[in-house]
């Protein structure tokens, strides 16, 4: 198994510093698929020499990323070389591959736990379970490794050269301190997230949850009021430091304003540059507050509410709402949210659209550059082609994030009512219309 892993991870590091050793890193990284205007890595590099000029880089729409952000890429760009920043890049995406891979043991443990007690309650041998449960661990640390390592998103992703590399090593530690219940490092590497992106603050529900829910009832409202307490302060301590570093707040319309006007509508995955784009401004705001009220408010107390015994489903469930209905996303957020469905390959003979949704990705992802070229180059199409593609993208996220939620309610009904799959000494596939 040590040599499975070590053989993954030299690969996973040789095909990203080939490919962007190659001429193909800079038509990767000028993709609208992969750079936008919040994780641009040429953007990253224009604000950085008008911060080095004394030229405030938030004046203009040019720079987005947060002036801590700021602070170290210039840092970066300072003291390391070209090669240098190619290793840094892959090793964060190594480092984040193994980070979900301690998550996913984390989350299998648990799983193979209650498994445990499930079959001491029915007498079933404990020997059998407990060899399940050891194979089942390691084959989702396994998996979950390889769906971030070898996932095609996740690599152009990073020879793209974006800044989301360094946004999903944030979420695979706030996913990670989640699972081990630690208070500091979950409310800093949301806060972290918040102050960057704004929607990852939905991942302080199942924070909380996961946390309150390993402490003894009697302590729950008070841990609860720590942790908000804890995060709240964090977030106003970045911010503080934000305006250290850059002597005044106009970093926040550049970085939340920016996100939650949507003023940039260039092309990208996402489904907001079209419908701003074809819509009358007096009718601009109103929809404004409807998209932003969907994908930050709209779906945080219901599922909640719904899968609060499942918390890392529930992080798992913002994580896909953050990445198909935010303002600007790119496939490295769907990459990071993919790349965490082995952790629930117990659900996958309850799921039902497999199929479909896998034919509409490869079809998108191979759609997608093509109606661009045909759009921007050849003109032989136009803007409705390539939103028609953006589109079917997002309805194949959306079939996928639903599916696994259906199924997570029939493994439940399945479980709960002790459903037999045994039909004539052959495996049944359990239905429920």
């Amino acid at each position: 198994m040590s040599k499975q892993w070590l053989s993954n991870f030299i690969l996973a590091g040789t095909i990203r510093l080939l490919l962007m050793n190659s001429g193909y890193q800079k038509v990767i990284s000028d993709r609208v698929e992969v750079s936008t205007a919040l994780n641009s890595w040429k953007r990253v590099t224009e604000g950085v020499h008008l911060y080095n000029f004394g030229i405030d880089p938030y004046t203009g729409d040019l720079f987005h990323e947060t002036p801590i952000g700021l602070y170290i890429f210039n840092l970066l760009q300072q003291y390391l070389s070209c090669w240098t920043l190619f290793f840094l890049f892959t090793a964060t995406d190594l480092l984040t591959a193994l980070l979900l891979a301690f998550t996913a043991k984390q989350y299998a443990t648990e799983l193979a736990f209650k498994k445990e007690e499930k079959s001491h309650d029915e007498n079933v041998e404990s020997e059998n379970v407990e060899s399940e449960n050891d194979s089942a661990i390691s084959t989702s640390m396994m998996y979950v490794s390889a769906g971030y390592l070898f996932n095609p998103y996740i690599i152009l992703n990073c020879v793209g050269h974006t800044t989301t590399v360094f946004t999903n090593l944030l979420h695979s530690i706030a996913l990670i301190s989640m699972t081990r219940c630690s208070i500091f490092w979950s409310c800093l590497s949301i806060s972290l997230l918040t102050l960057q992106g704004l929607y990852p603050i939905s991942l302080m529900v199942p924070t909380v949850i996961y946390i309150a829910r390993s402490k003894c009832i009697k302590q729950r409202r008070n841990i609860i009021i720590f942790i908000i307490t804890i995060f709240a302060s964090m977030l106003t301590a970045l911010f503080c430091i934000s305006y250290y570093i850059m002597g005044s707040w106009s970093f926040i319309w550049s970085t939340v304003g920016f996100i939650l006007t949507v003023p940039d509508l260039r092309p990208n995955i996402g489904l907001y540059w079209y419908f701003f784009t074809e819509l009358f401004e007096h009718f601009r705001w109103l929809f404004i507050a409807s998209f932003q009220i969907n994908v930050s408010l709209l779906y945080i107390v219901p599922l909640a509410l719904r899968l609060r015994h499942d918390p890392m489903l529930l992080a798992f469930s913002y994580l896909a709402i953050a990445a198909i209905f935010k303002s600007y996303p790119c496939i490295g957020d769907v990459g990071f949210y993919m790349s965490l469905l082995p952790l629930w390959k117990h659900l996958f003979q309850y799921t039902h659209q497999r199929f479909i949704v896998g034919c509409f990705m490869l079809f998108c992802t191979v759609f997608a550059p093509t109606v661009w070229y045909q759009w921007i180059y050849s003109r032989s199409a136009n803007a409705n082609f390539y939103f028609g593609v953006t589109l079917a993208f997002a309805i194949a996220q959306i079939f996928l994030l639903t599916d696994i939620l259906f199924a997570s309610v029939k493994h439940e009904f399945a479980i709960r009512h002790g459903i037999n799959k045994d039909v004539s000494g052959s495996k049944a596939k359990l239905l429920l219309e």
